[in-house]
């Protein structure tokens, strides 16, 4: 690597360390550019390349681990989406069911005594949705895709 790319990835991970750490407060892709030293646009592109996601799914998928701990807890669903700093309720859920692969209100309703016996470091890297770059798709913690389990509840309800 040359000099000017390791600075920039440097930079790279002084944003992607504000994204961890101030996920609840609105960021936007200028914000975060500006914390990189970087054109939005430049930054989309560098950030995609060095993480292999954009900046907003990598925020997103922040805010839904930190929201799956808080329902794993008992908090509202609604308390939930506030907290990890998503403004729509709707929009949430859509983004928590397309990366979990349920519905926050069937994750918060599922029994977690597994996930709650961890140390809470394990219980993070366990549950922690994993995106397949090849597809876009996300499985959640049981290792499934979301749309296995849609075909899944389909055949359920069928029979």
């Amino acid at each position: 690597m040359t000099p000017q790319e390791l600075e920039n990835l440097a930079h790279l991970r002084r944003a992607r360390d504000l994204i961890d750490r101030d996920y609840a407060q609105p960021l936007d892709v200028p914000t975060m550019a500006q914390r990189a030293l970087m054109s939005p646009a430049h930054f989309s592109r560098r950030f995609r390349a060095a993480y292999g996601e954009t900046p907003y799914s990598y925020l997103m998928m922040r805010r839904i681990e930190r929201a799956m701990a808080l329902l794993r807890e008992g908090v509202s669903v609604t308390d939930a989406c506030m907290q990890v700093g998503c403004t729509s309720l709707g929009s949430f859920s859509s983004r928590f069911s397309e990366i979990v692969g349920e519905s926050p209100t069937a994750y918060r309703r599922r029994e977690h005594t597994a996930v709650n016996a961890m140390p809470s470091c394990v219980a993070k890297t366990q549950t922690r949705p994993v995106r397949d770059a090849s597809t876009g798709a996300s499985t959640g913690a049981s290792g499934r895709d979301a749309s296995s389990r849609i075909g899944e509840a389909g055949r359920d309800t069928a029979a």
